[in-house]
């Protein structure tokens, strides 16, 4: 079973991500894996119906491609279990924003999942950005990945995990003092 980081901890991953086949394909609804599935959002939006009613017993996930936009997802928010964000590659940087959007402006408070080519350098960002799971690309060590979230100790800019810049968090600490 693969890893992934979750929470700042390595754990097994129990999902399955669906993706096109060589051919360009995606399997029918009654052809996915049993179990725990992540699939694409423009699959979702066709089979959803067919899709909840033959999953009724599993969660099921829905992963977000760069070009996705993420508010059609909003009124699904109560038949999904977690969104993932595909980063096709490392230097597509969209994902961040709609890590953002899905948490700023759409509120949601489920898992959300970074996929594609997540590496150690931008693991911290994607934290910033609310992302709060990582299945980090398969040939890069997990173990090493997890220090990343260590090795920055004060982050100047606002955020999701802390929408406050270094200089109000200053002047916070300084009034508190006085």
């Amino acid at each position: 079973m693969a890893l992934i980081i979750k929470n700042r901890e390595v754990v097994e991953d129990d999902w399955h991500v669906v993706r096109a086949g060589e051919d360009g394909a995606l399997p029918a609804v009654d052809a996915l894996l049993p179990g725990k599935v992540i699939v694409p959002f423009t699959w979702w939006k066709e089979h959803k119906a067919s899709l909840s009613s033959a999953h009724k017993k599993e969660p099921i996930g829905i992963w977000l491609a760069p070009d996705d936009e993420p508010a059609e997802l909003v009124e699904d928010f109560d038949k999904i279990a977690l969104i993932a964000v595909d980063f096709p590659k490392f230097s597509d940087g969209r994902g961040f924003s709609i890590g953002r959007l899905l948490r700023e402006r759409y509120q949601w408070t489920g898992e959300l999942r970074a996929i594609g080519d997540v590496l150690r350098d931008q693991l911290r960002f994607h934290a910033r950005c609310g992302f709060d799971a990582f299945a980090v690309r398969a040939d890069k060590d997990i173990h090493d990945a997890l220090n990343a979230f260590g090795e920055l100790s004060i982050p100047y800019q606002g955020a999701v995990d802390d929408p406050n810049p270094l200089f109000r968090r200053r002047e916070k600490a300084a009034e508190a003092a006085a």
